[in-house]
């Protein structure tokens, strides 16, 4: 544990959060695409199947069952409670091409060809574009309300600390992953644009608005 890990842990904490109260308080999960959270439920179920093989801290056991729960949390919001919300027209991405890309590439570049292994591999790649669904529901419709770009500002942030996090591990401790690495700067690099756009007019009080 360092700095930049634990605020990266804080930063997705918050961003999920911040999801849940907006879609809680405005009875409502417009703007926010079901897809990306389904990407992002797979993730958590196929990276957390260690929950009931290995105890690493109670920590690290709390906050594996708060991403878990919440994610399924956040489904049953949108295609359940409050479902009449749901914008499906614009939420269009045809996941399909995520999941299987990252699968294949795990079955051919882990670190153990194990089970565990290879899921825990297939999860940090498509955690990598999971978030692409919402970025291509943003573009659709041309903007993004506050809220929503503070939830994403934030789960882009715990990303890119990550990042920091591998660099003070390497310079400390000379461990690395790769793999995590790798797909962490693929999935801070598909941020940039909207990084951009969330400095230069969401915290100038202006809407967001991604280039279509």
């Amino acid at each position: 544990m360092n700095i930049f890990r634990l605020t990266g842990d804080l930063a997705h904490l918050l961003a999920i959060i911040i999801l849940l109260i907006k879609i809680w308080k405005t009875r409502s999960c417009a703007g926010i695409s079901g897809k990306s959270q389904i990407l992002f439920a797979i993730v958590y179920t196929t990276r957390y199947l260690d929950l009931v093989t290995t105890f690493v801290s109670a920590y690290n056991t709390l906050m594996k069952i708060f991403f878990l729960a919440s994610s399924y949390a956040t489904i049953y919001l949108i295609y359940i409670k409050f479902k009449a919300t749901y914008d499906h027209n614009h939420d269009t991405f045809r996941i399909e091409f995520l999941v299987l890309p990252a699968f294949i590439l795990a079955l051919l570049i882990n670190h153990a060809f194990t089970l565990l292994e290879v899921l825990w591999t297939f999860s940090i790649y498509l955690e990598s574009v999971a978030i692409l669904p919402q970025l291509f529901m943003v573009s659709k419709t041309g903007e993004a309300e506050s809220i929503t770009s503070h939830y994403l500002f934030a789960l882009g942030s715990y990303r890119a600390l990550y990042i920091l996090n591998w660099v003070y591990r390497y310079v400390t401790e000379t461990h690395y992953d790769l793999i995590a690495i790798v797909a962490g700067i693929v999935q801070t690099v598909l941020y940039c644009d909207f990084f951009y756009l969330y400095v230069t007019k969401v915290l100038k009080g202006k809407k967001l608005q991604l280039p279509a």
